[in-house]
């Protein structure tokens, strides 16, 4: 073990020089940084064939591909700054060091969500048929992301002795506060290198959104109608981020209160939009119905 490895001891494997940064002369870039341009990058061009497919104006979802990816990053750093500001309150400046990580994805969806909103507005589309397409992008940003806060070692769980535990040394996380008396009672010292034992929550996040794609990939073109997709991603996503974040140590907490945000708006976002979803189908059974009836 190296001060800059990464093990899952149950699998045997050990990743021995895991840096967080690449270095191009004197220049640094931060695996982080890559994963997210990675991200963009797949995301911009499955939208652009996606939007060529359903017969629709790629400019016009360039745009608001741009304009999306601006606001929703400032939306993810300021709704991570409100729910962590007692690590920002006393060095201000460290609000705009988004390369040490420091991102909430439903900041970054609201963001995105009131930026759609406004373009197809202007453009005059329609919202939930554009929200159908640009979901996939969201979702293929989030698993590449993910891996992002695996460089950085953030935004993992608990402390944990399971099949796929993940080992870090102590020196390389991120940030020092994400580490719990447990995980520092259940420390294990390796090669003279302390190291603790945690959920790899990226990995399972990374996995589920996976999943989630593949299963909206096959179910769009069985939707009933615009928008079924898009409440699809923000049902499926929910539900699932509701139960990871009760493993992360880093949640964001309501102030006030003991209750993770992430936790609480995952499980609303799902009674919501399935609750949408069969208000939808029921009104459009009673139509079918009340038709035939005339007929």
């Amino acid at each position: 073990m190296y001060n800059d490895s990464i093990a899952f001891p149950h699998l045997h494997i050990l990743l021995k020089h895991v840096g967080k940064h690449l270095m191009i002369g004197n220049f640094s870039i931060a695996f982080y940084g890559m994963c997210i341009a990675l991200g963009m990058m797949l995301a911009f061009l499955f939208i652009m064939r996606e939007v060529k497919r359903v017969g629709m104006k790629q400019d016009d979802f360039m745009d608001m591909f741009v304009a999306g990816i601006l606001f929703g990053i400032i939306g993810a750093r300021i709704y991570y700054v409100v729910f962590s500001w007692d690590m920002y309150k006393d060095d201000l400046l460290q609000i705009f060091n988004i390369r040490g990580g420091g991102l909430a994805i439903y900041g970054g969806i609201i963001g995105g969500l009131i930026t759609v909103i406004i373009c197809c507005r202007i453009k005059k589309l329609s919202f939930f048929k554009c929200a159908d397409i640009l979901c996939f992008g969201v979702l293929i940003g989030q698993i590449c992301g993910r891996y992002g806060n695996f460089f950085n070692r953030e935004a993992f769980g608990r402390y944990t002795d399971s099949l796929f535990a993940m080992r870090l040394p102590i020196d390389a996380v991120n940030r020092s506060c994400d580490i719990t008396t447990e995980m520092m009672r259940n420390a294990v010292t390796v090669n003279g290198i302390k190291c603790i034992q945690v959920h790899p929550t990226f990995l399972y996040e990374s996995v589920m959104n996976l999943c989630i794609f593949f299963f909206l990939l096959w179910y769009r073109k069985r939707k009933k109608f615009d928008g079924e997709i898009f409440l699809w991603y923000m049902a499926l996503y929910g539900l699932g981020r509701s139960f990871i974040e009760r493993l992360r140590t880093d949640q964001l907490i309501i102030p006030g209160s003991s209750v993770p945000v992430s936790a609480l708006l995952g499980i609303l976002l799902f009674a919501v939009c399935v609750l949408y979803m069969w208000f939808f189908k029921y009104r459009k059974m009673v139509r079918s119905w009340a038709e035939k009836k005339k007929a």
